[in-house]
């Protein structure tokens, strides 16, 4: 967005997920920066980026990168998932398709759950990771840049990127509890609570949240964008 435009820079959030976006709106807002928040569905050809990276970082650049590149607009991605102790740190980055089908919240919760059925309770520990990113294009950068690495902050092939990581340390319950967030919100129990991330109010869920702490991470560098 040029100097000569109205209204706040505009920020792209690289995901078809509503409820992500509802939170990082609230983590904005909360940090009382103004900026114009732009979905995916708003720029007709964004490209699908297959999620091959081993981490989570390097699946969140990927993602931030393509958007990047294709609108030439500042762009956050993130990517999280459940590590179960007793599953070795599974299912990781797969943790949106460990049931085969990307983004079936039901079918994957209910695979964990049967994956742990006989894991006594003392050893359920598992922890929410989540891995934020923003990229900044370079002026004059076009589509097709790769992914670029980088550490808290770095240049990338499309710009500048900043990179926050968030963990939430808990415990599985053997039951789904609680109707509010996504994913395997409802059989995770944060460390010291005794609700589930899913019967947590949204302003609570993101006070601790493994994705809260890591938007917050980004916060600084996103208000320099809003200036």
């Amino acid at each position: 967005m040029s100097a000569a435009s109205a209204g706040p820079p505009r920020l792209v959030l690289a995901t078809a997920n509503a409820a992500k976006a509802i939170e990082l709106v609230r983590i904005l807002a909360a940090a009382h920066i103004d900026v114009q928040l732009s979905s995916l569905a708003e720029f007709p050809g964004a490209p699908g980026v297959i999620e091959a990276g081993a981490t989570f970082t390097e699946n969140a650049l990927l993602k931030a990168h393509a958007v990047a590149a294709h609108t030439g607009l500042p762009t956050v991605a993130d990517d999280s998932g459940l590590c179960v102790d007793a599953m070795n740190g599974m299912p990781g980055v797969l943790s949106a398709r460990w049931a085969g089908r990307h983004g079936d919240d039901e079918a994957n919760l209910r695979l964990v759950l049967a994956q742990v059925a006989d894991v006594p309770d003392d050893r359920r520990g598992a922890q929410f990771v989540c891995s934020a990113v923003l990229v900044v294009p370079a002026p004059g950068s076009t589509a097709g840049g790769g992914m670029a690495r980088g550490s808290q902050a770095g240049t990338g092939q499309t710009g500048q990127e900043h990179v926050s990581e968030g963990v939430l340390k808990g415990r599985l319950i053997r039951e789904p509890r609680g109707e509010n967030g996504f994913g395997y919100d409802p059989i995770f129990v944060p460390d010291g609570e005794q609700m589930t991330t899913a019967e947590m109010s949204p302003d609570a869920k993101d006070r601790i949240s493994h994705r809260g702490k890591a938007l917050r991470g980004l916060t600084p560098a996103i208000a320099v964008l809003a200036g």
